[in-house]
């Protein structure tokens, strides 16, 4: 993938000055358990399971807490955000927690690499990527998964090729003036994307902030 920067409004995670190498987002603080109670409704009673892009580490690391049947495994591209995770992961000491994977989920061949997952979760990332970066990452995501697996996608979506808030237009219109590139994707594209990736869609549910959450399933053999 391209070094891509983002406009302040998409990126306001901040170096923690009292706990050197931990950063803090404060949109991840407030989604946590928004996303914990979607998880809740999805999640395998155990098995691995695969964050990608996991940011600061905040998340991963309140979702090991909650859910101390399944191996988190958290991973990101970005060196700095790396060592936040660690730090998260470090202080929080927990059995089913792992050190940070250095991955970046649009690079094309990375399933080969890490693979027999039965839940991947993206949050927060599509809108950040390009189209070709995010159909690559669907793919592999699909490679990645284990027979009955699940993929969750969480995040800002067009509905139906439209922006459906004055809030979603200006952040759209922001990222798309920074990159052209990058900014929402349509709901159903991503769905077909998903279905060409040969995974079968299992719920779409309305998310607070009008976000949206996307869960496909890997068929069995």
């Amino acid at each position: 993938m391209p070094i891509r920067t983002v406009p302040g409004t998409a990126s306001i995670a901040q170096s923690d000055q009292i706990n050197q190498g931990k950063m803090f987002a404060p949109a991840a603080e407030r989604n946590a358990d928004v996303i914990g109670d979607l998880l809740e409704q999805v999640v395998p009673a155990q098995g691995h399971a695969l964050e990608l892009a996991s940011g600061t580490g905040q998340h991963i690391t309140r979702f090991a807490t909650r859910f101390p049947r399944l191996e988190w495994h958290p991973s990101e591209v970005d060196a700095s955000r790396r060592a936040s995770i660690s730090a998260y992961v470090e202080e929080a000491a927990l059995p089913n927690l792992a050190a940070p994977i250095a991955l970046d989920a649009t690079a094309p061949g990375w399933a080969t690499r890490h693979s027999g997952y039965d839940l991947i979760l993206l949050v927060n990332l599509l809108h950040l990527i390009s189209v070709s970066e995010a159909e690559t990452l669907i793919s592999e995501t699909a490679r990645a998964l284990a027979p009955n697996g699940r993929f969750v996608i969480y995040g800002p979506f067009k509905r139906g090729d439209e922006l459906t808030s004055d809030g979603d237009r200006a952040f759209h219109a922001s990222l798309v003036a920074h990159d052209p590139e990058i900014g929402y994707k349509d709901d159903f594209d991503t769905m077909d994307l998903m279905q060409t990736a040969g995974l079968e869609m299992v719920e779409v549910l309305e998310m607070p902030a009008n976000n949206l959450a996307l869960v496909a399933g890997k068929p069995g053999f």
